[in-house]
């Protein structure tokens, strides 16, 4: 045997070491804790689902499963801190259109590549923002605020803490043919205090951020970004109904890991995502938000982020956002 042949077979047979190191590390996961990394701050709509899916995932891995988040940039930050970290399955992105769909058309140079350096796990959900006031506004209704906007160009301004909520604003802007101002915010919690302070004119917020305040009387709804009343919200019109025709913008929440994660540990989490949203906790959570359970296979979720980048790209450039 020369020492050519004798080098080549000790790299194969290493080769299958590791491949069967890899598998059987799959096989055995997960063997400590989990921690999902949420892009925006502590009380924003993602961040309540990540802590209530969190719980049932650790009932179903039997591991603790923790919440991190990691708020700014519009998702930037996270979206870049999973990037870059270990494929093995400990650290998820659960995150938003924000991250996956919107960013790439709203800064001409991302930290990050939204296919490339992430593996797609699973969709999770899909919900609405509402256009918020405070109860004291002089708006009564969309028509109001329109008027108000009409008369005065330039003045009103709106608060966004996520690419969600700025597309929503500026959308309406462009549908409604409007000069409004965006306020951007780390996240829509942030937006929710300045909005109930008056330092801003109104805001479109995700509906479990925006539902506990208006249920509450702190702020007032004047309409919903979808094509259709909320459950929750009956008594709230559409935007759309409310005089803006053809306006609809919603949102979705999924779950990520970093590029090239191992297919046993993906198919894992696929499976333990879906029987957690089976949870009555995490059911009860939507159901008082008027979330939608939208779930499905890696691919499903690949096709689906694919379609709504491009859905998003035509939505941004309708706005007339040009890419920072």
């Amino acid at each position: 045997m020369t020492s050519r042949t004798f080098r080549r077979l000790v790299a194969l047979g290493l080769a299958a070491l590791g491949l069967v190191s890899t598998t059987a590390r799959a096989q055995d996961y997960p063997v400590k804790p989990i921690t999902i990394v949420v892009p925006f701050g502590p009380g924003s709509g993602t961040d309540q689902q990540a802590r209530v899916q969190a719980h049932a995932l650790g009932e179903q891995l039997k591991v603790p499963v923790v919440v991190e988040n990691k708020a700014g940039a519009s998702g930037l930050i996270a979206a870049q801190y999973v990037a870059k970290s270990a494929s093995d399955g400990y650290t998820l992105l659960m995150t938003t259109n924000t991250t996956h769909a919107a960013n790439e058309h709203l800064f001409k140079k991302l930290p990050y590549d939204p296919v490339k350096d992430f593996t797609p796990v699973s969709l999770l959900s899909k919900g609405q923002m509402l256009l918020l006031v405070r109860p004291e506004s002089p708006y009564r209704s969309l028509q109001d605020l329109l008027a108000a906007a009409r008369k005065a160009p330039g003045k009103l301004n709106f608060g966004s803490g996520s690419s969600s909520s700025q597309v929503a604003g500026e959308l309406l802007k462009q549908l409604a043919g409007l000069d409004m101002t965006n306020v951007p915010y780390k996240s829509n919690p942030l937006v929710i205090t300045d909005l109930i302070g008056g330092q801003i004119d109104f805001a479109f917020a995700d509906a479990p951020t925006a539902l506990p305040q208006t249920q509450s009387g702190k702020l007032r709804a004047l309409a919903t970004s979808g094509s259709k009343r909320l459950a929750t919200a009956p008594e709230v019109p559409t935007v759309d109904e409310a005089g803006v025709q053809g306006y609809d913008m919603t949102y979705w929440i999924a779950v990520y890991l970093p590029a090239a994660a191992p297919p046993a540990v993906v198919k894992r989490l696929n499976e333990a995502f879906a029987r957690a949203s089976e949870a009555p906790e995490v059911k009860v959570f939507l159901a008082k938000t008027s979330g939608e359970i939208a779930l499905g296979s890696p691919q499903d979720l690949a096709r689906f982020q694919a379609a709504e980048s491009r859905k998003w790209g035509e939505a941004i450039r309708a706005a007339g956002i040009e890419p920072q």
